[in-house]
């Protein structure tokens, strides 16, 4: 699922060079790449509950991953607007859309 988002991402920074230039590609990258490193906080967390089978446990395990998916996700977001100056906001919200759209679980079972 990573690699689809990773995809994504790299399709809308290069849309996003063609159409506004360098800082827009960096800002779609970044906007993708917050997604991208919560997405994968979110994966640790989850596969450690991975051999538990009651299902309360596996429930808070899940919820406690897409908190710190989320949490992560805002810290990120939060970092990159005060440090790059040179932000173009449309570009880093595209880039964080296009890789969101691909982290849904109605994509997991793709084999990608």
């Amino acid at each position: 699922m990573l690699k689809i988002q990773l995809i994504a991402t790299l399709a809308v920074a290069i849309v996003a060079f063609f159409m506004s230039g360098l800082h827009a590609s960096v800002s779609a990258m970044l906007g993708g790449s917050a997604v991208l490193l919560g997405a994968s906080a979110a994966a640790l967390i989850a596969k450690r509950g991975a051999n538990n089978e009651d299902p309360t446990a596996i429930l808070v395990n899940l919820l406690k991953a897409e908190a710190v998916k989320i949490f992560m996700i805002i810290i990120l977001l939060v970092i990159v607007f005060k440090v790059y100056k040179q932000l173009v906001p449309f570009a880093l919200i595209a880039g964080l859309a296009a890789a969101a759209l691909f982290s849904g679980a109605a994509l997991s079972k793709l084999k990608v």
